[in-house]
C-alpha cells in the first residue's frame, strides 16, 4: 500500500526540520571546541532529552516490540538498571569529568595508564559504536522498507546520508538540539502505537493484558543461578556492565555531562534523561505484548500476512501499514526515523570528537599546535567517514540471520568489553601500575575472544567451550582486567616488599 499524500508530506518535514537544525547551527558559526562542547552552555532539560534520545533508538523502538512480541518482558527489565546506575554516575562520574575539564573520555586512561590506554579505549569505541549504527540502520530499513515501498539499499543510503549531513553542520549543539525534538517524537510515537492497539482489539483494551496473561508474556523470563541462558540474572548482569560502562566511560554520554553549564545542571540531566527511560521501555515492551494479542485475538489476520510472522522484526512495521489511518503512518514513520536519527548523530559526534583529541593531535600533529580551521576540517571529514562506514555495516547485518537485539547485545559485549575494567582498575586501585593494566587487558581480552569463538569449536576443541552465554562476554571481560588487574597489583607490590623483582615486564 503506497504512502498518501500527507504521509510523505509529514516525513519530509520532518527531515527538513532536522536537517534545518543542523544548517542554523553550522550559519551560527563557532570554535572547532564549540562543535563538540557546545560552549558548555546548555541547559538541564535539554541535556536530559538528548541523553534520553542517545538511549533510545531504533534498536528500543522496534527490536523491543520485536522481543516481547516473540518472547517476554526480558528487555524491560534490562532498563530497569540505568536509574540505579545513575545514583553512581552523579556522586562519583560527573563530578570526575568536570573536574578533569576533558572532553575526551579517554584522555584521563592515557595519563594514567600511558598512551596505549587511550587508544585501545578509543578502538574499542569505534568497533561499537560502528556495530550499534549499523544495527539501527539496518533496523530502520527493516521497518521503512515495506511502508515506503523503498529498497533496504535506499533506506539505509537516506537515513545516513540525512543524519551524517546535520551532524557535519551543527556539530554537538545541532545533535542535541534534534535529540530533544526526536525524543519527543520517539514518546509521542510510542504512545500512538499503544493507542492504536488498545483500540483495535476486538474485546476492548482489557483483551490486551487477558490475553498476555494467559501467553505468559508479561514474564522476564526464567530465574535461577545459570549463566549459560538468558535468565532475568544474567540479563540484569548484563545490564549492569552494559549500563555501567555507558555512564561511566561511553564518550557520547560523557560529553552530555561536559555540554551541561554547571555541575548541578548535568547532575539534573542524568536523573532526567535515565528515570524517562524507564516508562518509556515499558511503552515499547508494551507495544510488542499488545501486538502478540492483537494478533492472537484475530489469527485471520495473521494467515492474511503470510510470511510476515516468521521475523518478528517486521511485525510492527507489518501493524503500522496495514492498520493504521494516513497521517498516523506517516508520523509513526517519522517517529522511527527519530528513533534511529537521535543515537546516531550523538555517536557520529563522540566519534569524531575522540578522533581529534585523541589520535590527531598527538599522533599525527605531535601535539604540535593546530589551528581552529584545521580541527573543525578534522572534525568534518572525520564525521563524513564514519558516517560512510556505518552505511556499510548496515548493508553488511542485512545478511544476518536471527533476532537483531541478541545479535547487537552480543557486538557490544565483544567491543566494548573491555573499556570499563580498564577504568574501574584505574579508579580503585592507585597503586595499579602500567605493566599491571596491559596484562589485565590482554586477559580481559583473551577471555573475550574465547567466549566469542569458542561456541563454534568442534572435535577435540569442543571440550575447551566457553559455557557461558553471549551476554556474559562484557560481564566477564570486564570482571577479569578487574580483578586480574588488582590481583597482579597485590602480587607486584608483595615482592617489592620481598625484595624481589615482578616476573613481568611491559
Amino acid at each position: 500500500m503506497p504512502l498518501s499524500t500527507v504521509d510523505i508530506v509529514i516525513i519530509c518535514v520532518y527531515l527538513m526540520v532536522v536537517l534545518a537544525a543542523g544548517f542554523y547551527f553550522a550559519i551560527r558559526g563557532g570554535s572547532a571546541q564549540r562543535f563538540m562542547d557546545a560552549g558548555r552552555s546548555l541547559s538541564a532539560w535539554v541535556v536530559g532529552f538528548s541523553l534520553l534520545g542517545t538511549w533510545m533508538s531504533s534498536i528500543t523502538f522496534l527490536a523491543y516490540p520485536a522481543k516481547t512480541f516473540g518472547g517476554n518482558w526480558s528487555p524491560f527489565l534490562f532498563e530497569l538498571v540505568p536509574p540505579l546506575m545513575a545514583v553512581i554516575a552523579v556522586m562519583y562520574i560527573i563530578p570526575f569529568y568536570r573536574k578533569s575539564g576533558h572532553i575526551s573520555a579517554y584522555t584521563h586512561l592515557g595519563e594514567r595508564f600511558g598512551p596505549w590506554a587511550c587508544i585501545y579505549a578509543v578502538v574499542c569505541f569505534f568497533l561499537t559504536k560502528m556495530g550499534r549504527i549499523g544495527v539501527m540502520m539496518y533496523l530502520v530499513a527493516v521497518a521503512l522498507t515495506p511502508l515506503t515501498g523503498w529498497s533496504n539499499t535506499w533506506v539505509i543510503i537516506v537515513v545516513g546520508v540525512v543524519v551524517t549531513a546535520y551532524t557535519y553542520f551543527g556539530g554537538i549543539e545541532g545533535v542535541i538540539w534534534t535529540d530533544v525534538l526526536q525524543s519527543i517524537v520517539l514518546m509521542t510515537g510510542a504512545v500512538v502505537c499503544v493507542y492504536f492497539i488498545f483500540a483495535k482489539m476486538p474485546g476492548g483494551a482489557t483483551q490486551v493484558f487477558e490475553i498476555a496473561k494467559a501467553g505468559n508474556k508479561f514474564s522476564f523470563g526464567e530465574w535461577d543461578l545459570s549463566l549459560i541462558k538468558p535468565t532475568g540474572l544474567v540479563v540484569i548482569l548484563y545490564s549492569i556492565s552494559i549500563n555501567f560502562r555507558w555512564l561511566c566511560i561511553d564518550q557520547s554520554f560523557v560529553q552530555r555531562y561536559m555540554v551541561a553549564k554547571s555541575d548541578k545542571a548535568a547532575t539534573r540531566s542524568v536523573w532526567i534523561g535515565l528515570l524517562m527511560t524507564v516508562p518509556v521501555a515499558g511503552l515499547f515492551c508494551l507495544i510488542g505484548t499488545g501486538l502478540y494479542a492483537f494478533y492472537t485475538a484475530q489469527p485471520g489476520l495473521v494467515t492474511a500476512a503470510g510470511d510476515v510472522f516468521n521475523n518478528n522484526d517486521a511485525v510492527l512495521p507489518y501493524f503500522i501499514m496495514n492498520e493504521l489511518p494516513s497521517g498516523a503512518v506517516g508520523f509513526l514513520i517519522a517517529a522511527i526515523l527519530a528513533a534511529a536519527m537521535s543515537s546516531i548523530d550523538s555517536d557520529l559526534n563522540a566519534a569524531a570528537t575522540l578522533f581529534l583529541c585523541n589520535i590527531y593531535k598527538p599522533y599525527v600533529c605531535l601535539n604540535m599546535e593546530v589551528s581552529d580551521r584545521e580541527s573543525k576540517n578534522v572534525l568534518h571529514a572525520v564525521s563524513l567517514i564514519l558516517g560512510g562506514l556505518a552505511i556499510g555495516m548496515a548493508f553488511w547485518l542485512t545478511h544476518m540471520e536471527g533476532a537483531i537485539l541478541d545479535l547487537w547485545w552480543k557486538l557490544s559485549g565483544v567491543f566494548g568489553g573491555g573499556i570499563l575494567g580498564l577504568f574501574l582498575l584505574g579508579l580503585i586501585s592507585r597503586k595499579a601500575t602500567r605493566p599491571v593494566a596491559i596484562w589485565a587487558v590482554v586477559l580481559g581480552v583473551a577471555t573475550i575472544i574465547w567466549m566469542t569463538v569458542s561456541p563454534g569449536w568442534t572435535g577435540d576443541w569442543a571440550a575447551y567451550k566457553s559455557p557461558f552465554h553471549s551476554f556474559m562476554i562484557s560481564v566477564m571481560g570486564t570482571a577479569v582486567i578487574l580483578v586480574g588487574g588488582l590481583f597482579l597489583t597485590i602480587f607486584v607490590q608483595n615482592k617489592r616488599k620481598t625484595g624481589q623483582t615482578p616476573g613481568f615486564k611491559a
